[in-house]
């Protein structure tokens, strides 16, 4: 039985690298179904295709296979894996921090190094910088193809085995919770947090009302203010900033008509918190 395909990497789509990817998978099956996530992640960021996969995987159905190439350490003794999440989707990815948000967020059931004796584009041994397409694309295309089996790619690791990003769960304390800011709403510039909408409602806040948002890099105070807590970017003035709930249903801020992340030079991952009071 055929199963999705689904790519990520930091390639872009300027050469032919994602091509190839899929030429790959093809080669494996002329039917295989193959989709893009993005390829547009910035090059070298572990932490955003972590990211990315939380965001869209479990829109995906059971045995889904996804293959993640975000890969700096190519070449080096970082590991080759699949793993299977707790909702029986497989990922495909370099075990380098990749699979934080999976890990913390969704779970995993069960992780195998891949066997490159068997896993590996045929006649491709003596690349050492194209693992995207020489094994990850490759492996990927033979478990969606059901060519071969989770069983077959290689031998198990334990689930402690896997690299994780530093991750800080929100908190609520008092009248404040703070969080992190893990990703962008790129092209908007919006400010994603891991702030859920169920820990927020704790404080009590309505529609249209102020909440005072700091924001801190490491320790450096980047951003503080009140902002109107909003149902949508509608609700406020052009220019203006907002405090909304995102499509995660999480919290974020943006700046109605404009790019809040630009305006303050605000960046994403472990080391950006924020408090909302």
């Amino acid at each position: 039985m055929m199963n999705p395909l689904v790519l990520q990497s930091d390639f872009g789509l300027e050469d032919g690298a994602v091509s190839a990817m899929k030429g790959v998978a093809h080669s494996v099956s002329k039917v295989v179904s193959i989709f893009d996530n993005t390829h547009d992640i910035p090059p070298f960021d572990i932490w955003t295709g972590s990211y990315r996969l939380l965001q869209t995987v479990s829109y995906w159905p059971e045995n889904t296979v996804f293959v993640s190439v975000v890969d700096p350490g190519v070449g080096s003794g970082r590991k080759s894996v699949v793993v299977q999440t707790e909702n029986n989707q497989y990922i495909v990815t370099p075990n380098n921090g990749t699979l934080t948000h999976i890990y913390y967020k969704i779970g995993i059931k069960q992780i195998r190094e891949i066997d490159e004796e068997v896993n590996r584009l045929p006649m491709s041994g003596a690349s050492h910088t194209f693992h995207g397409r020489d094994i990850y694309a490759y492996t990927g295309a033979r478990i969606a193809a059901g060519v071969i089996s989770f069983d077959n790619v290689g031998p198990e690791l334990a689930i402690e085995d896997i690299v994780r990003l530093p991750f800080y769960e929100p908190k609520l304390e008092e009248q404040s919770i703070s969080g992190t800011i893990d990703i962008l709403d790129v092209r908007f510039g919006n400010l994603w947090t891991n702030i859920s909408r169920e820990l927020f409602l704790q404080l009590n806040i309505d529609y249209g009302e102020a909440v005072e948002i700091e924001i801190l890099h490491d320790t450096r105070r980047v951003y503080h203010n009140k902002v109107t807590f909003g149902r949508s970017f509608a609700t406020i003035q052009i220019g203006e900033p907002v405090l909304y709930v995102n499509s995660l249903d999480n919290l974020a801020v943006a700046i109605n008509q404009g790019s809040f992340a630009k305006a303050h030079n605000i960046g994403t991952g472990s080391s950006w918190h924020i408090y909302i009071k």
